[in-house]
């Protein structure tokens, strides 16, 4: 009985290991833009980062689709070393009127970047490609980007997949944007941000603390759980030795 009860406690052991070792497995990393909110009618600098994440092959060029329902007049790239920028336009249907009465009948719908001979991003690392744009929409509370990551041995993944609210997310999701409102000042007039000019670095983005935190916190819990557990298979255990001896 005393030889069933310890296989018990060790099968429940290696079972509670294992929950906290996949909870502690970092998320899977995906092509994002950072900083990953903006403020409307603004202009901005982001960074489209991108996560090498094959594990023999290496990332030589990325192509970054803007949407043509949210047209954007101003696009600039920030030089790369090692890589080439080229930028696609398209006529607009719907010509976007300037602050100075002008109209601009076509605008960026692609950017892509390719790698220099000998330059890439090699497996387990990462890049950063900086745009400088705006004015941002004011009719949508989002940017959606598509992007196509291709790799040198032919391998081209679709990061274009659209997340929904209340869905899981998608395997490969698109690159999103989220606009807020700008701030009122007291005299009812928004505030925005000077035009970034073009070519101008974004600040390094800081880490993903709620997202640390949060990981944080439910790995201590599931540790917790597991405690309470053998604490408790402990306690039966002493109960039955306790028992056989009486």
């Amino acid at each position: 009985m005393r030889s069933t009860l310890s296989r018990r406690l060790a099968a429940s052991a290696v079972l509670a290991a294992s929950v906290i070792a996949a909870s502690a497995v970092p998320a899977f990393a995906h092509v994002t833009v950072q900083p990953g909110t903006a403020t409307q009618g603004d202009y901005t600098a982001v960074a489209f980062r991108v996560p090498d994440e094959s594990d023999t092959a290496s990332t030589i060029k990325l192509e970054v689709s803007l949407p043509a329902d949210h047209p954007v007049a101003s696009v600039a790239t920030q030089p790369l070393p090692g890589w080439t920028a080229a930028t696609e336009k398209t006529k607009l249907a719907t010509p976007i009127k300037t602050d100075d009465g002008d109209e601009i009948t076509e605008a960026v719908s692609k950017i892509t970047w390719t790698a220099d001979a000998g330059t890439k991003i090699a497996p387990g690392q990462f890049q950063e490609f900086r745009v400088s744009l705006g004015p941002l929409p004011t009719d949508t509370d989002k940017v959606v980007f598509k992007a196509l990551q291709t790799y040198d041995d032919g391998n081209v993944v679709r990061w274009i997949e659209d997340s929904k609210e209340g869905q899981p997310e998608p395997q490969h999701p698109a690159p999103v944007l989220t606009l807020t409102k700008a701030a009122a000042d007291t005299d009812g007039h928004h505030m925005t941000a000077s035009p970034a000019p073009s070519g101008a670095q974004a600040a390094p983005p800081a880490g993903n603390s709620a997202s640390s935190d949060d990981s944080t916190a439910r790995i201590i819990g599931i540790a917790g759980i597991v405690v309470g557990l053998a604490g408790a298979a402990l306690g039966v255990l002493g109960l039955r030795r306790r028992t056989d001896r009486a």
